[in-house]
């Protein structure tokens, strides 16, 4: 049983990289986008910290578009929860909860391709 814990810990913490890394015309502007995602991630945490909500709730709407656009479709899930606990109101630690979980997704995203069993399924779903 254990062993199977350390694997599930092992696999939450391996990077992931774009179904589109492999796309000579779009590789460039995924690395671009990996680029970025520092900044996005600060503003989240801004957004949390200073309890601007209604710009948490945009800024994750905007990422939810972004990161399926740029071959991370298995992070939206994760944006659009963030999203609508927002939009609902659900109380600030789920929100909390929402976004923590939303940027440890992002700090995962890497440049290039990576091993092949690495790139993300845009099938994958939030928990």
């Amino acid at each position: 049983m254990e062993s199977i814990m350390v694997l599930q810990i092992q696999l939450e913490l391996e990077p992931l990289y774009s179904t589109l890394a492999t796309d000579p015309v779009l590789a460039e502007v995924v690395e671009q986008f990996v680029d970025q995602l520092p900044d996005r991630i600060a503003k989240l945490v801004d957004c949390v910290d200073g309890s601007d909500w209604e710009s948490l709730g945009r800024l994750a709407h905007q990422l939810k578009g972004a990161v399926g656009s740029y071959g991370f479709g298995s992070i939206t899930p994760f944006a659009h929860r963030l999203e609508l606990a927002v939009k609902v109101n659900e109380s600030e630690d789920i929100v909390r909860r929402a976004t923590a979980d939303l940027i440890d997704l992002c700090r995962r995203v890497r440049k290039g391709t990576g091993p092949q069993s690495n790139l993300v399924p845009d099938s994958a779903t939030a928990p």
